[in-house]
């Protein structure tokens, strides 16, 4: 395969360098598009008000062009200006943390995943359920034999295939289970601090309640050690409200 890989955690990410091993083992064509810098939480946004820069990175056993810019600035440069010939796939990851429920919203990882699937290309986003870098091939050659096996011409366009990996080794994970992503969503707050000039400061934190999780979705799977897969498609729009909105009368009142 013709293979574009992108991240959200930067060109030098372990989990990316994982996966293009994995695809290199496996004989693929691997073209890296990714972004310099760490981009988690931005979602599907993009560069709009400056120039889009680049660095080559030629190493004994990498090669890949480093984006000063988005995830998604990386998927849309590399489609429309940068590759000779269209991908057969792309793989977006391997993300350090999950990627579950409302994370899709926030995560730069999806958003890369996204808009290569609006270009109706075949797609994975691929995360790990770890909060410090560790050793990934295995889980990048297992995501790999995934992208080979999955018949991406039965789905419907503009689908997103997104995977995520239980933390610990790959061995000790419990199977592969084709879920829903969970309804919870975050529970989130604000840690104040001041600089030394005295002047205040926050820090995100927070998490999804475990109480508010539901039974057989993505995060509950994920958390009891299976690799979760989950297709995903970005129409928004809620039938069932539009079908209430288009039983009322809207005319504005006198």
């Amino acid at each position: 395969m013709n293979v574009l890989i992108t991240n959200d955690d930067g060109i030098r990410a372990p989990g990316l360098r994982a996966l293009y091993q994995a695809l290199r083992e496996r004989g693929h064509d691997v073209h890296v598009v990714a972004p310099m810098r760490q981009q988690s939480g931005v979602g599907h946004s993009l560069t709009v008000f400056e120039p889009l820069r680049a660095l080559q990175f030629d190493e004994a056993d990498f090669h890949g062009l480093g984006i000063y810019g988005t995830p998604t600035d990386c998927v849309k440069l590399a489609l429309s200006s940068l590759l000779e010939q269209r991908p057969d796939i792309v793989l977006s990851g391997i993300n350090l943390g999950p990627n579950c429920g409302p994370d899709i919203l926030y995560s730069g990882t999806v958003g890369a995943a996204t808009e290569a699937c609006h270009e109706n290309l075949p797609t994975m986003a691929i995360s790990d359920d770890e909060s410090e870098p560790v050793d990934l091939l295995e889980k990048a050659r297992h995501a790999v034999r995934l992208a080979e096996t999955i018949d991406f011409a039965q789905f419907p366009p503009r689908r997103v295939i997104n995977v995520n990996y239980p933390r610990g080794p790959f061995a000790s994970n419990k199977g592969v289970r084709v879920c829903a992503q969970t309804t919870a969503v975050w529970k989130n707050g604000y840690l104040e601090r001041r600089d030394p000039r005295g002047n205040r400061y926050w820090w995100l934190e927070g998490e999804i309640p475990p109480e508010t999780i539901n039974q057989g979705s993505d995060r509950d799977l994920l958390t009891r050690g299976y690799v979760t897969v989950t297709p995903l498609y970005f129409d928004f729009t809620d039938q069932e409200s539009l079908d209430l909105l288009d039983g009322m009368d809207l005319a504005p009142s006198k």
